[in-house]
């Protein structure tokens, strides 16, 4: 076995079941990619059972802290079996279901998602790519199921010097899939989606934003970077329980057509379609609720709306990863803060606006702080009346904090 020695006091995280071991860290030793290493501190005493990537500058990711145990196909079943018996732990409301999140579930890299009979996988560390197939085997065996699409073409393998790959890796089927999620129902691709082709991580932001729908009974709503709809979704379901679609008025704005088109379906899809005479972009959201759908970049479309005097009294702002690493934080902080400054323009005065960053390089401190800056510089004055996070089946661990990728702020806007 070949064996990692770490530089004197680099021990310590590693101490804390922390799972990573940096490129810094390490005194000497080396082995292929993916290979399983022994990890030593300076003095020779066991740390770790860790996969070695001698691309990333996380060189190695520990898979145990248990001298004892033997790294090999068992062992990665016996790890994929209690992270699927632990998802029945939580009330999730749906049959998409975030099944491995890598890191949190000790399998670091690896990311699994369930749509309903099909698995879909990204293997995106050099230690889950060199187990491909056995944690293949191991996971429909612990689902139960036949299945299992690879989505393995996120911008992580690129740092762990390994080449995107997609298709089925087991079995074989559509890549169009509708999922149930609370009472409705949400159609997705897991070919041609982003991430495994779903956010399954705002599921219960989703419930949240149709129950403020219903509660606050929202006239005008504008969901920016909507991608699929989801939010759009959410907003009519709970304008439809409290009785107040009729007059109201949903903007949804991606700058991908595709991705309207499919938002567009599945707000047809939950009985809320345009049905025929359908204009360009808008119709008749069922019971006289208007929705539009447009093609354009969210910045560019909060100006011309804020030059149009246009407000929304409920805007959800839910933009992609503009941090990746710490290293992006600044120039992320400056995006982030920008259309929360015009978000917060536009919305009236009693108005909520629901925020979120899934940069890994934007921490919750961080991130409140952009708001309140936005808020600062729109002349807004807010109460933060909830805080919002990745869904249950998306863990943070007590040794891996940075498993917390995901955050959301619920801003209600002082009243005139």
């Amino acid at each position: 076995m070949k064996t990692l020695r770490l530089k004197p006091g680099k021990e310590r995280s590693l101490q804390r079941r922390h799972p990573w071991i940096f490129e810094s860290a390490i005194a000497r030793g080396a082995a292929d990619s993916g290979e399983t290493v022994r990890v030593e501190s300076h003095d020779g005493a066991f740390l770790a059972w860790a996969s070695f990537s001698p691309a990333s500058k996380i060189r190695a990711r520990a898979w145990s802290f248990v001298e004892t145990q033997r790294i090999d196909a068992a062992f990665l079943a016996s790890v994929c079996a209690r992270a699927v018996k632990a998802r029945g732990l939580f009330d999730l409301q749906s049959d998409g279901v975030r099944v491995i999140h890598g890191e949190a579930d000790g399998l670091p890299g690896l990311i699994v998602d369930r749509y309903g009979d099909t698995l879909v996988a990204q293997f995106l560390s050099a230690g889950v790519e060199r187990w491909k197939d056995a944690l293949a085997d191991a996971l429909l065996a612990a689902t139960g199921l036949g299945k299992l699409y690879e989505r393995s073409d996120a911008s992580g393998r690129e740092r762990e010097g390994l080449k995107p790959v997609t298709g089925w890796l087991r079995g074989e089927s559509a890549t169009d899939i509708t999922i149930r999620e609370h009472d409705w129902q949400l159609s997705l691709n897991i070919a041609t989606g982003h991430k495994t082709g779903f956010y399954l991580d705002q599921r219960d932001s989703r419930q949240r934003f149709a129950e403020l729908a219903q509660h606050r009974r929202f006239r005008r709503v504008l969901n920016c970077f909507c991608y699929t709809g989801g939010f759009t979704v959410a907003a009519l379901a709970g304008l439809k329980a409290a009785g107040a679609l009729d007059g109201a008025e949903l903007v949804s704005v991606d700058s991908s057509l595709p991705a309207l088109n499919l938002a567009r379906a599945n707000v047809a899809l939950n009985g809320f379609g345009g049905g025929q005479g359908e204009g360009e972009g808008q119709g008749d959201a069922g019971s006289g609720a208007k929705t539009e759908f447009l093609d354009a970049n969210v910045n560019t479309l909060l100006r011309e709306f804020i030059d149009q005097g246009r407000t929304f009294d409920a805007i959800v702002l839910d933009p992609p990863k503009f941090a990746p690493t710490v290293a992006h934080a600044e120039r992320a902080a400056r995006a982030y803060k920008d259309i929360n400054r015009l978000a917060l323009k536009l919305l009236e005065p009693g108005g909520v606006l629901l925020t979120f960053s899934c940069s890994g390089g934007i921490g919750a401190d961080l991130f409140h702080k952009i708001v309140a800056s936005a808020g600062l510089d729109a002349g807004v004055d807010g109460y933060i009346s909830e805080r919002l996070g990745a869904a249950p089946d998306h863990p943070m661990t007590i040794e891996f904090p940075e498993g917390e990728y995901l955050k959301g702020l619920v801003v209600v806007r002082k009243p005139a």
